[in-house]
């Protein structure tokens, strides 16, 4: 479902779970900590590309495959300390912790989960159709895979907002007005491609000091906001509004919600 392979210095990382739209499954946020660790080790790539086989990049979070096994969730989000990184924000968060530019490679959608993993590479080719959203306000959720130590260098604080509780898609056209999106191109492989052919002409060390340099000028206190994104969802999977919530995106019947909790 992941797959790693390493051509003339680059790796490919591939979602390669067409056939399901790439949808999020346990195994596969598995499996990219799994990559992105053994990457982190590996001091001869120069550069990290993440694509995705079939029509759609990723369309977030498989919820009912994840959702029929509870203890998948626990995996999720467990954490031994409330400021380290779950599972759900390495996949994220740990393309960031690798010294060479990580490039997303995206066609379709690019939705949920999938958008919060793009959103850790450093740079966002996409093609002119792509479209992206934040999907978690619609299951009554938060976004809590690290995303939010990230937006803060990328957009502007109203127009994440506006995904985040909107919970609707953009286009690609719009995702680049709000600078979501590095650039919008018919082929972006060959794009992808040729910016790391740019890239490779430069030290590699001084590449892994920007890449440095820059994640530390744009993060807000990480430990601090990792838990509260942890705490936030696990009070939101108890909250009797995020059943509504479910109920309302899965039934034509819509339920009201309830009074908000004092947050």
């Amino acid at each position: 479902m992941i797959t790693l392979e390493i051509h003339q210095h680059v790796a490919h990382v591939t979602f390669a779970r067409a056939q399901k739209r790439n949808s999020l499954n346990f195994e596969m946020f598995k499996s990219l900590d799994s990559v992105i660790k053994k990457l982190k080790k590996d001091r001869n790539i120069r550069a990290v590309i993440i694509n995705a086989e079939g029509e759609d990049f990723c369309t977030g979070l498989d919820v009912k495959g994840v959702m029929a096994k509870p203890k998948h969730i626990l995996s999720l989000l467990f954490k031994w300390l409330p400021g380290n990184q779950n599972l759900a924000q390495r996949v994220t968060l740990g393309w960031q912790e690798l010294n060479v530019p990580v490039i997303a490679v995206i066609q379709g959608r690019c939705w949920g989960g999938g958008m919060q993993i793009a959103l850790g590479a450093d740079y966002r080719i996409v093609t002119p159709t792509a479209s992206f959203a934040v999907m978690e306000a619609r299951w009554g959720l938060c976004p809590d895979m690290g995303a939010s130590l990230l937006v803060p260098g990328i957009i502007k604080a109203d127009d994440y907002l506006r995904l985040a509780m909107n919970a609707d898609a953009i286009s690609a056209e719009q995702a680049n007005e709000i600078g979501l999106v590095s650039r919008i191109d018919e082929h972006p492989m060959q794009a992808a491609l040729s910016l790391v052919d740019e890239l490779k002409q430069r030290s590699p060390d001084a590449i892994a000091a920007i890449k440095r340099l820059n994640k530390g000028a744009y993060r807000y206190n990480h430990r601090r906001q990792l838990a509260k994104e942890t705490f936030a969802q696990i009070r939101l999977l108890m909250n009797k509004n995020t059943r509504i919530a479910i109920h309302n995106a899965t039934h034509d019947e819509k339920h009201e919600f309830k009074q908000r909790k004092n947050w």
